[in-house]
């Protein structure tokens, strides 16, 4: 493990909720809309006000690095989890926090999980994706219990979420793990909601 100037964990000003630390999925890119980035630094600062901790992959660019850099300067721990050959496409400057180099794909999401108590994804590409789809899919066969979130921006998750409903409709989602997954529009609501969830 490679550790940054460190801020100890749970070192922000908030106050606990039910959350110690969020992973959280999203792009190496910032995507075409400027609301994108605007909703990563939002849910920086609403981790910050709660003092929750943040999992990510790792890299410092695109959305993961602007809600790694604000969770940081806000004085909650960081942890990065990175596969060596991502090294040079995912990271570009400094890292904030922690970083754990992993080998591949696979040790990335269970690090991930295991430090984390919930997992949000932010808009992102087919990485972003995957990683919560399988997440999704191991809350359905119970292999963990924590809750999963969507910030659905500028409704950039409407289709996979219509999806979602065909899936129930045509027979291939059961109602009840339809219900796995919790979405909102903003950092704050989804939060809430997830608490709720709870």
């Amino acid at each position: 493990m490679e550790t940054g100037q460190g801020n100890e964990a749970g070192s922000g000003s908030g106050s606990k909720g039910r959350f110690r630390s969020i992973c959280v999925f999203c792009g190496s890119r910032s995507g075409n809309r400027p609301s994108f980035s605007e909703a990563a630094l939002d849910l920086g600062k609403q981790l910050v006000e709660r003092n929750i901790n943040l999992v990510h992959g790792g890299g410092s660019a695109g959305l993961m690095g602007l809600i790694s850099k604000t969770v940081y300067d806000g004085g909650c721990h960081v942890l990065g989890i990175i596969p060596t050959d991502l090294l040079p496409n995912e990271i570009s400057g400094k890292t904030m926090g922690d970083v754990i180099k992993v080998a591949d794909m696979h040790d990335r999401k269970s690090e991930m999980a295991k430090h984390a108590d919930a997992f949000i994804a932010l808009p992102g590409g087919y990485g972003t994706m995957e990683e919560l789809l399988e997440m999704i899919a191991y809350s359905q066969l119970r292999i963990h219990h924590k809750p999963v979130g969507l910030l659905n921006v500028d409704g950039y998750y409407d289709s996979l979420l219509h999806l979602f409903d065909t899936g129930v409709r045509q027979g291939f989602i059961e109602d009840s793990a339809r219900h796995i997954v919790v979405s909102a529009e903003t950092a704050a609501e989804l939060l809430r909601k997830m608490e709720e969830h709870c």
